[in-house]
């Protein structure tokens, strides 16, 4: 007789198998390409990434062949991989697509006020992260808290669409910060507080405010970019 807990076909949850040498070397390089440690411009060899990872360098030629295919590397045979720059129309792109996006997601939000304050109660809780991310200096946690600030809004806004069209700039968004936060004393700080005020203008239930300050912070904070 089977216990009461056991049922026909039932199988015990597998683990998920180990990340192939490939996998590991992509990570690593999209990563670095993400939060700066990469920069555009900067050259490097399959033997670097190599060494570093103790692999051989096939599975880095693979790694690379990817990154080039998703559009972060250009390869030259025999010279390494060249990192792809930020190129200033790109981003004044990504800059008005993410403006439209996020601004049409708050005036769905702030129709209801209880949806307006949820929302702006997790945005003070990821502005909180940043804030701790700039006293402690860690600007690749700051960059991914600042991504997560603006995805939260998009997700609010529970338009699937714009959701998926969101997604295909995460990357671009996070590389774009990541340099951002770099380019000049104080940009912590007035992040935080450009944040801070935003989320205040959801509580508000401020659609037109909000779109008009996100637009002032978007041009403000990669001005450094759009020049």
């Amino acid at each position: 007789m089977t216990g009461d807990n056991y049922s026909p076909g039932a199988s015990t949850p597998r683990t998920p198998p180990p990340a192939s040498a490939a996998d590991r070397a992509h990570a690593l390089l999209h990563e670095r390409i993400l939060d700066g440690t990469l920069p555009g411009g900067t050259l490097i060899s399959e033997g670097q990434i190599a060494d570093e990872l103790g692999v051989s360098r096939t599975p880095v030629r693979e790694a690379f062949l990817r990154l080039q295919a998703e559009g972060w590397m250009d390869l030259f045979p025999k010279r390494g991989a060249l990192v792809r720059p930020v190129q200033p129309g790109e981003i004044a792109e990504v800059v008005e697509a993410r403006q439209v996006i996020e601004s049409a997601a708050v005036a769905k939000v702030v129709r209801h006020g209880d949806d307006a304050a949820r929302l702006a109660a997790h945005l003070r809780e990821v502005v909180a992260a940043q804030d701790r991310a700039a006293a402690a200096g860690d600007l690749a946690a700051f960059a991914r808290a600042d991504v997560d600030f603006h995805q939260g809004i998009v997700d609010a806004g529970d338009n699937s669409i714009l959701r998926e069209v969101y997604r295909t700039l995460r990357d671009r968004q996070h590389r774009m910060t990541a340099r951002s936060v770099r380019a000049r004393d104080g940009q912590l700080q007035a992040i935080v507080a450009q944040h801070t005020a935003l989320a205040a203008l959801i509580a508000d239930q401020d659609a037109a405010g909000f779109a008009e300050a996100l637009g002032a912070h978007m041009n403000d904070i990669h001005r450094d970019l759009l020049r």
